[in-house]
């Protein structure tokens, strides 16, 4: 977590001339986090190095959530060429530590999230890329890429895109809404009386169910099926969505979880991170949970034929 090169020159055109830099967070991309500290002002430090990362879809997502008024982090000076951003600082108030230390605030704390979802849905899509059905099938190709081969299995390529197609069906009816695509609680800080976004840069107009999955299905922490159940209730109340909504809801929380499975083994093979894999038995339980609704049973079948349960799992530990 060395700052990148050019960074204090950055900081210094920026206004922000001899602030410490200090180490924050790096993620699953190639994306790292600083804090910058001058005097009593904070601010956080984007590194997106090219050519591996672009900021601008970053910022334009950002500028369109606060002009509709959601809390994003505020973009205070960037150089594109380099990719440095510097952006509003939320704090260290992440939801996902919050809800851990104080499990009593969970409920609440997901109400709230489920509410920014529900003022979400209010706007028309924004002016992103469609999350259309050859989207849907890119990402849920990535388990048998990765998954299957790394845990030794030849699997059934063709009739994996058919029955998924099937799925898919359920999923491609709605209007379409901004999608933010990584919504889960180490993405929500506490900020004011409220929750702040982060991480939303892949934005995509697509099915309103998607970023309900994402929060309620957390590959990060165990989301229990009793607050699943009633934060879906919770949306389905406060939108009017019916049945069709909970068949989507189902839907794409299968296809999510398939192609996340697929992200942490290429984690794992690819990146060389191997804390990734560990995740996959949490991810796996969602997944099953999904496969046994009506509306996924050419899926369940597909899995029950091709990856029997000693394979379902924590794709290092299994190849082992």
């Amino acid at each position: 977590m060395t700052p990148p090169a050019g960074a204090a020159a950055f900081l210094d055109s920026a206004g922000w001339g001899g602030a410490a830099i200090l180490p924050l967070a790096g993620d699953a991309s190639f994306r790292r986090y600083f804090r910058v500290e001058q005097g009593a002002r904070r601010a956080v430090l984007m590194d997106a190095p090219p050519p591996h990362e672009d900021p601008r879809p970053f910022l334009a997502v950002g500028d369109w959530l606060v002009e509709r008024g959601f809390a994003a982090p505020r973009t205070l000076a960037s150089d594109l060429d380099r990719g440095l951003v510097l952006l509003e600082d939320f704090g260290d108030a992440r939801m996902r530590e919050v809800v851990d230390a104080e499990p009593a605030r969970e409920g609440a704390l997901y109400a709230a999230a489920v509410d920014i979802l529900v003022a979400l849905r209010r706007h028309p899509a924004g002016p992103f890329a469609p999350y259309d059905r050859a989207v849907l099938h890119r990402e849920a190709r990535l388990l048998v890429e990765w998954y299957c081969p790394a845990v030794g299995l030849e699997v059934d390529l063709e009739g994996y895109r058919a029955a998924w197609d099937t799925v898919f069906d359920h999923v491609l009816t709605a209007e379409p809404v901004t999608v933010l695509r990584d919504y889960h609680a180490e993405n929500l800080m506490l900020v004011g009386d409220g929750l702040g976004l982060l991480d939303f840069q892949d934005a995509l107009a697509g099915h309103p169910a998607y970023d309900l999955v994402s929060l309620l299905k957390d590959a990060r922490r165990d989301v229990a099926p009793t607050l699943e159940a009633a934060m879906l209730a919770r949306y389905r109340g406060a939108t009017g969505a019916g049945e069709d909504f909970t068949r989507a809801y189902h839907g794409l929380g299968a296809q999510r979880n398939a192609k996340i499975i697929g992200i942490f083994t290429r984690l794992w093979k690819r990146d060389g991170k191997p804390r990734y894999p560990t995740l996959a038995p949490r991810v796996w339980r969602y997944l099953e949970r999904d496969l046994a609704e009506p509306v996924l049973a050419p899926v369940r079948r597909w899995f029950d034929a091709n990856i029997p349960p000693d394979r379902r799992g924590d794709p290092m530990a299994i190849a082992a």
